[in-house]
């Protein structure tokens, strides 16, 4: 049985998020899983850091973006939103090219927060960076 919520179609989510820093980066979430959401992010101009490896920094926008999704998709946004308090990573090794491929999962389910674990895997299924975002569940107009 599925934890959303609310289950948009994943077309819905990409055009929600097409123009702001995911959409820029080439950032595609690609899966709604039973308990879990999917994205990937291209290696290329966009994303690579001068020595010709993935930004940090890339990593954490993608760690972000499929966390902040999820915590919002576990929620009825009628009443709740969520957003980021605190968010962490660490890049296990460097990836040149290709893309990167992340996967978020709650941790906690909170009646005003959620902890999310997100895996980002390199193009040869190696985990590159791990990361862990905690989300605030604020109510409107509070």
């Amino acid at each position: 049985m599925a934890i959303w919520h609310d289950t948009p179609t994943l077309e819905e989510i990409n055009q929600g998020t097409a123009q702001c820093m995911p959409g820029h980066l080439g950032l595609e979430i690609t899966e709604i899983g039973e308990d879990y959401l999917e994205g990937k992010l291209p290696v290329d101009h966009r994303t690579r850091q001068p020595f010709g490896i993935l930004h940090g920094g890339a990593n954490v926008v993608l760690a972000e973006t499929l966390g902040s999704i999820g915590a919002n998709l576990l929620v009825d946004t009628s009443k709740f939103y969520c957003v980021g308090q605190e968010i962490n990573a660490n890049h296990l090794r460097p990836v040149p090219e290709g893309e990167v491929t992340g996967r978020a999962k709650p941790v906690h389910i909170g009646r005003t927060s959620q902890v999310w674990e997100i895996l980002i895997y390199a193009p040869n299924g190696k985990l590159s960076c791990i990361s862990r975002i905690t989300m605030a569940v604020v109510a409107h107009g509070g």
